[in-house]
């Protein structure tokens, strides 16, 4: 029996709070963020028959808190999926539930993972455990004129389903594909994995039959009687980028960093 899991290892930031508008569709530009879709359990959808499904289109991936910012096309999904670089994969260990940052890659209707063959995450989601992968994307803060108005502008996906293990050739196709998502045009220029190294990785796919999105934006809501009071209100936005490149100290060729 396995043990516990326990001791194991540029969009613009606006948008509207309004609901006469939602949903809105965002571009997959900026990264990183704050709420999920609410949910409730039920019986999980069959491998693989829900791919041509409306997004959010099961009990359990129906929105319900805020049910205007819920977004039902494949499109938005896919956008916000490929704008992330890491997600929050859940599990429950018993009555324990554990969730990690892990690295990911949308490949078409199914999102790639990989881990540690060591891993008892990953060896429980391989058995069959069932998992809760969401990727946020936060795009800004909402200040408003009172605490209970003040939020966060986001886009959110949230995949349920039962992690499938990827073998063979698909597997080195999968981490290359991984590896592209974080850092587009190095498998070209890397050594490629080891055998010994292989043996050591587990890659996991989560097919996109059960998902929900939701996306919030724009400007603060605050009650009429609010709007008097002289407090700064509106939208910072929020963007994620890259720094100057560090070269390593061993580094041993003259050889300019990648141009992201």
């Amino acid at each position: 029996m396995e043990p516990p899991l326990s001791g194991g290892p540029g969009r613009d930031g606006a948008g509207s709070r309004d609901t006469g508008s939602r949903p809105r569709t965002a571009p997959a530009t900026a990264d990183t963020g704050s709420r999920t879709a609410s949910t409730q359990a039920a019986a999980p959808a069959s491998g693989g028959t829900g791919r041509s499904a409306a997004v959010g289109g099961t009990d359990r991936t129906r929105v319900r808190r805020l049910p205007e910012l819920a977004v039902h096309d494949r499109a938005t999904l896919h956008a916000v999926l490929d704008a992330g670089r890491v997600g929050h994969l859940a599990i429950a260990d018993g009555h324990q539930p554990y969730a990690l940052p892990v690295a990911y890659a949308r490949d078409g209707e199914r999102v790639l993972l990989h881990g540690s063959t060591g891993s008892r995450l990953f060896r429980h989601l391989a058995a069959g455990a069932p998992a809760c992968l969401t990727v946020t994307l936060l795009d800004g803060l909402v200040l408003a004129r009172s605490a209970f108005a003040s939020s966060m502008n986001y886009r959110c996906a949230m995949v349920l389903g039962e992690p499938s293990v990827v073998d063979g050739d698909d597997r080195l196709a999968a981490l290359e594909r991984i590896s592209e998502q974080l850092l587009p045009g190095r498998w070209a220029a890397i050594r490629p994995p080891s055998a010994k190294e292989l043996a050591a990785t587990l890659v996991l796919a989560l097919w996109l039959d059960e998902c929900s999105v939701k996306v919030s934006g724009g400007p603060p809501d605050d009650p009429d009687d609010d709007l008097d009071r002289p407090v700064w209100a509106g939208v910072v936005p929020v963007v994620e980028t890259l720094g100057t490149p560090q070269p390593d100290p061993r580094l041993r060729h003259d050889l300019p960093p990648p141009e992201w």
